[in-house]
């Protein structure tokens, strides 16, 4: 028996890489990380959602872990360099910025970890994939629900996000070319004021945004974070259904306020393929499959009047809880 262990340590010792557990597996299980921009908003449980249908049905472990603000470039960072030195098996990104994200990136990459990116997008060509909504399309729909609501005329303003973030970046892009080129007779008050990460920031912008226009028809919202705070400017200023709302993203209260009209729009993603589709990539990368470029995951706009039908109410209120348990 000695002579048999003295032997297999040899062999190991002389062939290290073959007695090593390949990067991300233990016990036979690849393990797969997934990162969002933050873990408090209703869009990234559903990411989540996705990301462990995927596993699930792959037979791969998902490691979810992300900044609670979605404004924690540096946690993010971390997260993603912590991932590397783990080894894991394939990193799904959603980047809180287009370039602070980049050289984590290029290092996963160097260690031999295929990086896909979700969500939002990244200054970087290295990336296995890019898996999202087309946000300009999604900031176009916006407008055009916008504009019909107030028939082509008013005064209108935006509400960015935060900067160095390409998705909601793409999705006021799309907003402001569309509204300029089909609804002339629409005036654009304000596009140059920003919500922040929170709500809670997003309100306090949208409340000094109020005093400033007190006749003002409609406003867009790139996000859920900049919706919910709007919503609740209005409500408070005593000005729903005088100032119509569209919005981006759905979350439980959201969707309430646009079930009772307080919302007249809501541009919905679906976070739930985003984070199946991103765990997929990453498994079709790392067995050698052909694997595309960009992956377009869709969106609808919700409205009082379509919300009940299936296409819609699915993307609305996706069953989440089969998936996270």
């Amino acid at each position: 028996m000695r002579l048999l262990a003295a032997l297999a340590v040899t062999v190991c010792a002389s062939s290290a890489v073959a007695c090593r557990p390949r990067a991300g597996e233990g016990a036979g299980v690849r393990f797969i990380a997934v990162i969002p921009k933050g873990t408090t908003h209703e869009f990234w449980k559903s990411v989540h959602a996705g990301a462990e249908k995927a596993a699930q049905e792959l037979g791969v472990e998902v490691v979810w872990k992300g900044p609670p603000r979605e404004d924690d470039r540096g946690q993010q960072i971390q997260v993603v360099e912590d991932f590397v030195s783990r080894r894991m098996a394939a990193i799904v990104l959603a980047p809180l910025d287009d370039q602070a994200l980049v050289g984590p990136c290029i290092e996963a990459k160097a260690a031999g970890i295929p990086v896909v990116i979700i969500d939002s997008g990244l200054r970087w060509d290295g990336m296995t994939s890019f898996v999202a909504t087309d946000n300009r399309r999604g900031g176009s729909l916006g407008a055009e629900r916008l504009g019909e609501v107030l028939g082509g005329r008013g005064r209108v303003l935006l509400l960015r996000y935060q900067e160095g973030s390409a998705s909601t970046s793409e999705r006021e892009a799309g907003f402001l070319a569309a509204m300029r080129e089909k609804f002339p007779g629409i005036d654009l008050v304000s596009t140059d004021q920003y919500g922040g990460a929170t709500a809670e920031t997003a309100l306090q912008a949208m409340e000094n945004l109020l005093v400033r226009f007190p006749e003002l028809d409609g406003i867009f919202t790139p996000n859920e974070s900049t919706t919910f705070g709007a919503l609740r400017a209005l409500t408070d200023a005593g000005r729903i259904g005088s100032t119509r709302l569209v919005g981006f993203d759905a979350s439980a209260p959201l969707v309430d306020a646009l079930e009772t009209g307080r919302i007249q729009g809501l541009v919905v993603q679906n976070p739930f393929r985003m984070g199946e589709l991103g765990v997929r990539a990453a498994i079709d990368a790392l067995e050698g499959r052909p694997v595309e470029k960009r992956i377009d995951t869709g969106c609808v706009v919700a409205t009082p009047e379509n919300r009940a039908t299936p296409e819609i109410a699915a993307a609305l209120r996706p069953d989440l809880e089969r998936w996270l348990r």
